[in-house]
């Protein structure tokens, strides 16, 4: 007899147990698969460049004070956050009014591939002469380099200088660039029209 009454509680538990499990129990269906973008998110996070990272990179690459590159950078990590690539690299450019730019670089991914980089499009300034200098280019959006690949137009009203920085955006397909450029010669105007990112080093800037 106490053995039937001891089954029965126990019986009774168990069934008491699983209800608060079911109860307790996620009701919305899109529970998981918010942890899962939250978990990307967090991966895709630490695949990227922090602030720091870029600091030193654009105070290497183009010689310039860390004080200057975090001033210029500053406003790039507000509008758009933190970099998934970058572009260290030299180029060269002349105008009369017209002209053209090309450029040579490594890009480099957070992930550690690399990828060469050759670019090249027309400009439109307001002076008359040639330029070579240094260039550092933080990518955003890009996930594979093969995607690098391609022409990008520039962002109307996007041209500013920060500390003897020109910076302006380039975007095509989700992904956008943000060249940076320092020394005599800056042209803003120059970065008015697209640039094309390709594998191999082209004669024509078109």
């Amino acid at each position: 007899m106490f053995n039937s009454v001891l089954q029965s509680v126990a019986t009774f538990s168990a069934a008491v147990l699983l209800l608060s499990a079911c109860a307790t129990a996620p009701n919305n269906p899109n529970a998981n698969s918010d942890i899962r973008n939250a978990q990307a998110k967090s991966e895709a996070q630490a695949e990227s460049y922090n602030e720091n990272e870029v600091v030193a990179a654009i105070s290497t690459h183009l010689g310039v004070t860390s004080e200057s590159a975090a001033s210029a950078i500053e406003r790039l990590f507000k509008e758009r956050g933190r970099p998934t690539a970058y572009i260290t690299g030299e180029e060269g450019g002349g105008a009369l009014t017209i002209g053209a730019r090309y450029g040579k670089g490594t890009l480099w991914m957070k992930d550690g591939r690399t990828a060469e980089v050759f670019w090249q499009g027309p400009t439109v300034g307001f002076d008359v002469g040639a330029e070579a200098g240094k260039v550092f280019t933080l990518v955003y959006g890009l996930e594979d380099p093969v995607n690098v690949y391609r022409r990008f137009p520039g962002v109307d009203g996007s041209a500013y200088l920060v500390a003897g920085m020109a910076i302006n955006y380039q975007a095509a397909n989700g992904i956008t660039l943000a060249p940076v450029r320092t020394g005599v010669g800056l042209r803003l105007g120059a970065n008015v029209g697209y640039t094309s990112y390709t594998k191999k080093r082209s004669i024509l800037p078109f």
